[in-house]
């Protein structure tokens, strides 16, 4: 059940990179990849499976998810206030100014790509926008790269985009809410985590540079 949005998704965009969504089953298949309908077909399914199924009523069944609301109703407006900031960082244009910064200094490529995506991250919260924006940044530079070197600025980007964790990250509060942690705790164990991540990514890319 957990892994029907994830391969409905999946189908969708197996459909669309193989260029077959012009056709009906294509269309089909795109519109029920599409993230809201894929989670709730998954949800509708998920009420016959474990309800109707297994002879429970429909009074039991809408109980059955009535009383699934009000555990996620705080994480649903804790997780939205952490993305609304995060849209309010995006929308300020923040991370362009510390990108157009930190490309004027003069660094090694694969720690300028790292650096650049890590503060746009610690500024904005969002691992997609640090990711895209970082890219952005450094294709010029990585079209007269080789090869190789192009995709070690690639991991090195990547690697930057999950740098320290913190509350302007909508996924910051999704782990906080779940385990059931304070900031400190979140800040000290799933942060640090991802910056450990980040850090040891970078690492793995300079030493492969060294011997690529």
């Amino acid at each position: 059940m957990i892994l029907l949005p994830v391969l409905l998704m999946l189908a969708r965009t197996i459909i669309e990179v193989g260029g077959w969504d012009g056709s009906a089953v294509g269309k089909a298949i795109v519109f029920v990849g599409t993230p809201l309908i894929a989670l709730t077909i998954t949800a509708v399914v998920a009420m016959f499976a474990f309800g109707y199924t297994i002879g429970k009523s429909r009074d039991e069944v809408n109980d059955l998810v009535g009383s699934s609301f009000g555990p996620i109703a705080g994480i649903l407006l804790i997780v939205a206030a952490g993305g609304g900031f995060k849209e309010t960082l995006v929308d300020s244009g923040i991370a362009d100014v510390i990108a157009d910064t930190l490309v004027s200094w003069d660094l090694p490529v694969l720690i300028a790509g790292w650096l650049v995506t890590v503060f746009i991250r610690l500024a904005t919260g969002s691992a997609t926008v640090a990711t895209i924006t970082a890219s952005g940044i450094m294709a010029p530079i990585a079209a007269g790269l080789p090869a190789t070197e192009t995709a070690l600025l690639v991991l090195a980007i990547g690697s930057g985009s999950v740098f320290f964790s913190h509350v302007n990250d909508a996924g910051f509060w999704l782990v906080k809410e779940y385990f059931g942690m304070t900031v400190g705790q979140t800040i000290k164990t799933w942060s640090l985590m991802e910056t450990a991540v980040s850090v040891f990514g970078l690492a793995f890319v300079m030493v492969a540079d060294i011997f690529i």
